[in-house]
């Protein structure tokens, strides 16, 4: 069952008792919507935006997102919406001008959005 962005069921014990319980993860469609809501910041339209700023509108974003949908076993989701927010990010940079944006020598695009500009993960 989906109710407010969560999927419910109930699962056996995990102790081979007869016991069940509620389990709530957040929904596949969950995870849809706040990507397209990802997607409509970090565009080529905002591209004159400094990076360091779109940043901290992505990080506000997740914060809220990852609050709310904090109850259950929530962890595949922010996987999920980890990996493509640091993708969507690093092709955003790459793009931005004529001379791409590069992470200094020595560090991923993993590191240095996180470490140096900023990027708050779930």
């Amino acid at each position: 069952m989906t109710f407010l962005g969560y999927t419910f069921w109930y699962d056996r014990d995990r102790f081979g008792r007869a016991d069940r319980y509620l389990v709530g993860v957040p929904s596949g469609q969950a995870v849809v919507r706040f990507r397209a809501a990802v997607r409509r910041v970090v565009t080529t339209s905002r591209g004159q935006v400094p990076l360091p700023a779109l940043i901290r509108q992505v990080n506000r974003m997740l914060r809220g997102w990852g609050a709310y949908v904090s109850f259950g076993y929530p962890r595949r989701a922010y996987r999920q919406v980890n990996a493509y927010v640091v993708t969507r990010l690093t092709k955003h940079a790459k793009r931005r001008s004529q001379r791409p944006c590069r992470p200094p020598a020595g560090l991923s695009w993993h590191t240095y959005l996180t470490t140096q500009l900023g990027l708050e993960l779930l």
